[in-house]
């Protein structure tokens, strides 16, 4: 069983950056699918970023061009870099790990098995 630990969050400005670290430990996700979502209050949870086992990466549309998914194998470790933070971007964000079922796209939750607690950004204007 893998536990994923998020952090990295806290409360910028607009404009302003953030790296959130997701840290794996009881099993080696970085070999597998992993992946960013976020929830808004009062919206469903989405999709931001994933980076597929063979290295292949997926970005919303929302984020294209601010935020930067990677991973360090060493360390088991997927980080996500925002940058050019924008107050919409305010949400809790979890790291997820996979894959679960793999007939499902990157951007599914249903692809992902494990999930960690979420970290909140909040991005002022």
């Amino acid at each position: 069983q893998v536990q994923l630990v998020e952090s990295g969050g806290g409360l910028v400005q607009a404009g302003d950056s953030l790296r959130l670290s997701c840290a794996a430990s009881g099993r080696t996700v970085t070999s597998g699918d992993v992946g960013w979502f976020r929830r808004a209050p009062g919206k469903e949870r989405e999709f931001v970023a994933a980076i597929a086992r063979g290295g292949r990466i997926y970005y919303a549309d929302s984020v294209k061009g601010r935020f930067t998914i990677s991973k360090d194998n060493a360390e088991n470790t997927v980080y996500l870099q925002m940058n050019s933070l924008k107050p919409e971007d305010s949400a809790v964000y979890y790291c997820a790990a996979g894959p679960f079922l793999t007939s499902v796209g990157y951007s599914s939750e249903g692809r992902y098995h494990s999930w960690g607690q979420g970290t909140q950004v909040t991005v002022s204007s």
